[in-house]
């Protein structure tokens, strides 16, 4: 069978619905995602339209899904992908694209995430979720950044080019565990 597979890094739209559907949940959502394209006249980057995608996610998934991603969190999809076609109110035939999800996980290009394991035997209960306090007042500090590293993030230094040179993969390591057996 012929399917379209794609992944799509977006924006989710509004926070996961988990609903049952027979004996498995499902989680419903939809992402935003917009394009950076590079005008080759200007040479700036301007952003193309927004794409629309209804996001399904069944079974385990959609449980996670539901106790993961909240309104605003980026977020990277992969999955088979659908189109819908219809007349709207006005007459106008109108294509919806969706995704059934096989992968979902937050971009950590643009923030941090824990992880949590569920259980995966029905013996062993599930792990106990974290607290969202993102709504409330943060109870986890932020992670200190050596003030190297932030003076670079904050454009306050250079980056040194002396330590930008190629990686010497002949020199020993000095903490490395001395390696037995044949390799």
């Amino acid at each position: 069978m012929n399917e379209s597979h794609i992944t799509v890094h977006g924006y989710v739209v509004a926070t996961p619905v988990v609903r049952t559907v027979g004996e498995h949940s499902v989680a419903n959502f939809r992402i935003g995602v917009t394009p950076r394209k590079l005008e080759k006249t200007s040479g700036e980057w301007r952003d193309a339209e927004t794409q629309w995608y209804a996001v399904s996610a069944w079974r385990a998934l959609g449980d996670n899904v539901g106790r993961s991603l909240r309104r605003g969190d980026p977020v990277i999809v992969q999955g088979r992908l659908t189109a819908r076609t219809w007349i709207n109110a006005q007459h106008q035939e109108v294509v919806a694209h969706d995704i059934e999800a096989t992968f979902v996980g937050h971009d950590l290009r643009r923030g941090v995430t824990t992880f949590f394991k569920t259980a995966t035997d029905a013996g062993q209960p599930p792990a106990q979720a974290p607290v969202d306090t993102r709504d409330g007042e943060d109870t986890v500090p932020e992670p200190q950044l050596p003030s190297d590293l932030e003076d670079l993030i904050a454009g306050d230094a250079e980056v040194p080019v002396e330590k930008a040179g190629p990686a010497d993969w002949s020199a020993p390591l000095a903490d490395a565990p001395a390696w037995s057996g044949a390799a």
